[in-house]
C-alpha cells in the first residue's frame, strides 16, 4: 500500500523543525532517484510555509497520495474543520490552466473518494511563488462544498485560512482519523489499467463497498480456477457476466496483470475485439510508462502491445501455425461480440484470402487454446445487452461449440447466465441446456461502478429502452439527487450544460448512435470517424478531443469506455411511436423501418450503450425537427421527447 504522505506533523511542530530534517524525510520516503529540481522545490516550499504558517493551529502533510490519479498533492493542510489542498508553482508569477485544473482535480478526488473528506469543505489553492499578492482573494464554494480554485501567493494563505474560520461551522477534524479513514476510488478504465499495469493491487484502486468486494471475489474465484486447472492438467473456460459499468473489463485486466506479474510462465494476455478500447488502453499505458520511466513512447508501446491485444490479431497469428500459442491464460473482453461463422468466413475470404474457413470466432479461438497438451484457461467477459453489430455471435455460439466439440473442458458460468439480458433467444437457452456447467455467483458483477454517483443508472436505462416508463421514473427518483440527467431541445444549450458541469479536468463529450444520420442539420456528423485515443486522452486545447464537443462518438467508439459527463444526441432511428419503440435505418433519402428482430436488438443496445457512458451525469438532446424537411418532421422527435419526460426526466430550464 502507498504511504499516505511523505511527511506529516502538527503545523506547530513543522514550523519549529529544522528545514534540512524535513527535507531529509521527504527525500528518504520519495524512494526514487531525486532530481535536484524537486529537492529545490521542496526546500522552497518548506521555507515559505514555515514562515507563513507560524501561529496556525492545524496539521500539515507533504506529498499527500491521490491513488486514483497516481499522483501526490504538494501539500494538504487541515485547519479546524477544513481541508486545504495546495499546489505550488515555484518560481512562477502566473497561474496556468493545467495547474489550476490539477489542484481542482485533487480536491474533487478527495471529496468523492476519500471517506474523511466527504462531508468537509475543501479549498484547492494554487500558489505561484512569484505572484503579486491579491488582497481580494476569496473562497467561493460549489454545492458539494468544494471551492473554486483560489489563485494566490503564499502571503495570502493565512488570510484564506482565517476566511474559513469565519465561514465554516463544521466540527474540527481529527487528523489521525481523517488520514486513516480510507480512500475508496472508482477509477475510469484507463486509470485502472494504468494503476494495475504499475503493479498496484486492485484493492488500492477500488471502493471497498459491495461492488468492489464483488470484483475482488470474482478475481479470487478465477485465480482458484487457474491454479486448479494448472494442478490437475485441465482446460477450463469461465463466463463472467455483469451489468454495464460493473467492472468486467477491470476484472479482466486485474486477472491478466496479476497473472502476468506473478506467473510469467503463463504469458497471460488481455484480448478484445473492441478496436477503440484496445487503441485507447495501449496509448494510455504507453504514455504513462514513457512519462514515468523517461523512455520513448515507441519503446513503451512495444511492451504494451504484447499485453493488450486485438483479438483479431491473436486469431490471425494462430492461422499461420498449428502450434499452441505461448499464452496459457487468455481473457476475452466483450466475448459476446466475437463473430459468427458467416461473418468470420466472409472476412477470411475477403481480407485474408483464406478460402473454406468454416468456423465461428468462438470455435476457432477455443480450438487454438485447445492445442495446449496440458492445461489452459479462457476467461470470457460477457456484457448484458451489449450486442450492437451484425455478425456478432453472442453467447449462444460460445456455449454451442463447448457442447458440440470441446466436451472435455470444464465450463464455469455465472449463476445469472439465464437472465434475459444474456440468454435472449431459444438458441442460447438450448445450447446452455446441452452442456455440464458449474455455476457460481462469484462470476457475476451486479453493481455498476462506472458511475460512483448512481449505481442504479444501468437499471434506469434498461427501463427506458425497455419501454417501462413507470419503473424508469421510480429508478430515476433514487438517483436524481446524485446523478443529474436533463432534457433539452437545444444542442447549444446541451454543450453549455456540459461545460458548466465539468470541473478541473473532468472529461465530457458528445455521443450518438451510429445510425443517427439526420442529426447532420444540427451539426452532428455520424459518418465521420473519430480518432479514439485522441478523443479520449488528449487535452482541452486539442480540437479533436472530446472536450471540444465537435467530433461525436458512436456506440462502437465508446463501448467499454467512459467519460465524466456525456451529451447524448437522440435521432429518429430509435423513436417512440404510439406507445412503443420503433426502429429505423436511414437509407439514401428516407427512413426505412427495421423489421428483423436481431437488428432491432442491435439498435436498442446501441442506445443502451451510449446512455451508460457517463460517470457523473448527462444531458439528452432531442431535436425539434423541421416540418420543411420530410426526413425530420417534428412528430419523429416530439413523442420521444414526451416519453423521456414520462420516465421522470425534466426539461432543463436553468439559466446558464
Amino acid at each position: 500500500m502507498l504511504e499516505i504522505a511523505y511527511y506529516d506533523a502538527k503545523i506547530e511542530t513543522f514550523c519549529s523543525a529544522d528545514e534540512n530534517a524535513v527535507l531529509g524525510l521527504l527525500a528518504q520516503r520519495h524512494g526514487f532517484d531525486l532530481e535536484s529540481q524537486q529537492k529545490r522545490a521542496w526546500k522552497h516550499q518548506i521555507k515559505l510555509l514555515q514562515t507563513s504558517l507560524t501561529g496556525v493551529d492545524g496539521h500539515i502533510y507533504f506529498e499527500f497520495s491521490i491513488p486514483r490519479m497516481g499522483k501526490r498533492a504538494d501539500v494538504v493542510i487541515i485547519v479546524g474543520g477544513t481541508v486545504f489542498v495546495i499546489e505550488f508553482k515555484v518560481g512562477s508569477s502566473t497561474h496556468d490552466r493545467a495547474s489550476i485544473d490539477q489542484v481542482h482535480d485533487y480536491a474533487l478526488d478527495l471529496k468523492n473518494f476519500h471517506k474523511g473528506s466527504h462531508e468537509r469543505p475543501i479549498v484547492p489553492v494554487l500558489i505561484a511563488t512569484n505572484a503579486a499578492t491579491n488582497e481580494c482573494a476569496s473562497i467561493k464554494f460549489d454545492d458539494d462544498q468544494v471551492a473554486e480554485p483560489v489563485l494566490a501567493s503564499v502571503n495570502e494563505l493565512v488570510n484564506l485560512i482565517n476566511q474559513m474560520s469565519t465561514l465554516s461551522q463544521t466540527e474540527t477534524i481529527s487528523p489521525n482519523v481523517w488520514s486513516q479513514s480510507g480512500y475508496h476510488p472508482t477509477p475510469t478504465i484507463v486509470e485502472a489499467a494504468q494503476a494495475l499495469y504499475r503493479d498496484h493491487d486492485v484493492s488500492e484502486i477500488s471502493r471497498s463497498d459491495a461492488g468492489a468486494q464483488n470484483l475482488s471475489h470474482t478475481s479470487d474465484y478465477i485465480a482458484k480456477i487457474i491454479e486448479d486447472s494448472k494442478r490437475r492438467g485441465r482446460k477450463s473456460i469461465c463466463f463472467v457476466t455483469g451489468v454495464p459499468g460493473a467492472g468486467k473489463t477491470l476484472a479482466g485486466l486485474n486477472i491478466a496483470t496479476s497473472r502476468a506479474n506473478a506467473h510469467e510462465d503463463e504469458h497471460a494476455v488481455f484480448l478484445s475485439g473492441n478496436g477503440p478500447l484496445v487503441l485507447v488502453l495501449r496509448e494510455a499505458l504507453a504514455r504513462d510508462q514513457a512519462a514515468r520511466e523517461s523512455i520513448k513512447k515507441t519503446v513503451a508501446m512495444r511492451k504494451v502491445e504484447s499485453f493488450v491485444q486485438n483479438i483479431h490479431h491473436f486469431r490471425d497469428e494462430a492461422l499461420g501455425t498449428d502450434l499452441p500459442p505461448v499464452e496459457k491464460v487468455v481473457v476475452f473482453d466483450e466475448a459476446q461480440r466475437a463473430w459468427d461463422k458467416a461473418k468470420a468466413a466472409d472476412f477470411m475470404q475477403r481480407k485474408r484470402g483464406v478460402d473454406g474457413f468454416n468456423m465461428s470466432e468462438p470455435e476457432f479461438l477455443v480450438s487454438v487454446m485447445d492445442r495446449h497438451p496440458d492445461w489452459c484457461v479462457i476467461v470470457c467477459l460477457i456484457g448484458g445487452g451489449q450486442e450492437i453489430n451484425t455478425g456478432e455471435a453472442g453467447l449462444a455460439e460460445w456455449l454451442g461449440v463447448m457442447g458440440a466439440r470441446f466436451t472435455d473442458w470444464d465450463v464455469h458460468v455465472s449463476n445469472r447466465l439465464n437472465d434475459s439480458d444474456y440468454v435472449w433467444d431459444r438458441e442460447t437457452r438450448d445450447s446452455l441446456a446441452t452442456i455440464t456447467v458449474e455455476r457460481s455467483d462469484a462470476l457475476h458483477l451486479g453493481v455498476s461502478m462506472r458511475s460512483f454517483r448512481a449505481e442504479a443508472l444501468s437499471e434506469f436505462v434498461g427501463y427506458v429502452v425497455g419501454n417501462q416508463p413507470g419503473l424508469a421514473r421510480d429508478a430515476y427518483k433514487s438517483i436524481c439527487d446524485k446523478y443529474p440527467i436533463h432534457l433539452t431541445r437545444d444542442l447549444s444549450e446541451a454543450r453549455r450544460w456540459l461545460q458548466t458541469k465539468a470541473r478541473g479536468s473532468e472529461r465530457y463529450g458528445l455521443v450518438a448512435s451510429s445510425g443517427a444520420h439526420r442529426l447532420r442539420p444540427e451539426g452532428v456528423q455520424m459518418r465521420n470517424e473519430i480518432n479514439a485515443p485522441v478523443w479520449f486522452l488528449n487535452e482541452k486545447a486539442d480540437v479533436r478531443s472530446s472536450y471540444y464537443l465537435e467530433e461525436v462518438a458512436s456506440e462502437f467508439d465508446v463501448q467499454g469506455l467512459e467519460l465524466d459527463w456525456i451529451g447524448v444526441a437522440w435521432d429518429a432511428d430509435f423513436r417512440y411511436v404510439n406507445g412503443s419503440w420503433q426502429h429505423f435505418s436511414f437509407k439514401g433519402t428516407k427512413w426505412q423501418q427495421v423489421n428483423k428482430a436481431e437488428n432491432q436488438l442491435y439498435l436498442k443496445n446501441a442506445y443502451r450503450v451510449i446512455l451508460t457512458r457517463a460517470r457523473q451525469g448527462m444531458v439528452i438532446f432531442v431535436p425539434r425537427g423541421s416540418e420543411a424537411d420530410p426526413t425530420r418532421p417534428m412528430e419523429f422527435y416530439d413523442e420521444t421527447f414526451k416519453y423521456l419526460q414520462s420516465c421522470g426526466l425534466g426539461v432543463r430550464s436553468e439559466v446558464i
